[in-house]
């Protein structure tokens, strides 16, 4: 009998308040009830933020596993706000099956007097039931729109619209897991040296992603760092701190994103949280 799998991995849409306000995970996964065609499956029970790659890439399987049933027609992944766009994305890079995959969860808890979880659910699945969805890739209901995975971000911290959407261009890989593959996030700013570059190096990270300045820039000790790191076979990714716009290496100057590139780091369009998945998934595949 075809069926909807609903998958869920905890987040705020499964958690309530305490005497104090403070969110807690609640005991059940859902809290509400759904038709009949949508079979519930508990795969994690963590506050997204608590994530790692092992976490993301146990979500990853489950929506695999989900789909090698010839009945299943889609699949909704309930999971928490604040790691959603990297998750999904992981998803995404894997995802060659028409059947829709639909991302979605809460800003508010179960226990709100005005929850937005129930809405967001109940879209997530018309989502899957509608035909237009196949063959797009990952998609995020939420909060009224329906957005491709990639390139997504989360603008919001409290608005029930939480997130948007950039649609980058897909391209898909097989399968691996990154659970093994350090990928790290340097923040650039004002005055920035080359001590947090050095230190992931010396922790053994195998890719760094750079949030840069504008449009992908920096100063010359950080373009200095990422030719060093290049030249021992570490890729560097550029991305930028600003929500919206393009990155580009549009400046030269000796930090400029010009340089950056001549130091041999490359330029992603996908913001830092994203950027990172991406740069793991294509290490990992490298080392196969």
């Amino acid at each position: 009998m075809s069926h909807i799998a609903l998958l869920t991995t905890g987040g705020t849409i499964a958690s309530s308040r305490d005497e104090n306000g403070i969110s807690r995970p609640g005991s059940d996964p859902l809290g509400f009830s759904l038709a009949a065609d949508v079979e519930v499956r508990e795969v994690l029970s963590k506050d997204s933020s608590a994530f790692d790659f092992a976490d993301m890439d146990a979500v990853a399987d489950a929506v695999a596993n989900a789909l090698t049933d010839h009945d299943c027609v889609g699949v909704v992944v309930l999971h928490g706000t604040d790691t959603m766009e990297e998750t999904a994305l992981l998803v995404d890079l894997f995802h060659d099956d028409p059947r829709p995959v639909v991302f979605t969860g809460a800003q508010r808890t179960s226990d709100h007097s005005e929850p937005d979880g129930p809405y967001n659910v109940t879209a997530a699945i018309e989502a899957v039931r509608n035909p237009s969805s196949r063959g797009r890739g990952v998609l995020v209901s939420f909060g009224g729109r329906t957005l491709p995975a990639r390139g997504l971000m989360k603008w919001h911290t409290s608005d029930l619209d939480a997130f948007f959407g950039s649609a980058q261009e897909r391209s898909v890989f097989d399968r691996r897991k990154i659970s093994n593959t350090r990928v790290d996030i340097v923040a650039l700013y004002p005055g920035v040296d080359a001590v947090a570059i050095d230190a992931y190096l010396g922790a053994g990270s195998q890719g760094l992603v750079l949030q840069a300045l504008g449009s992908g820039n920096t100063n010359s000790m950080v373009v200095a760092a990422v030719k060093r790191a290049t030249a021992a076979g570490i890729p560097v990714v550029v991305t930028t701190r600003v929500p919206l716009g393009s990155v580009e290496p549009s400046y030269g100057g000796g930090g400029g994103g010009a340089d950056l590139v001549d130091a041999g780091a490359a330029f992603s369009p996908l913001r830092a949280g994203q950027a990172r998945i991406l740069l793991a998934v294509q290490i990992a595949t490298r080392e196969r």
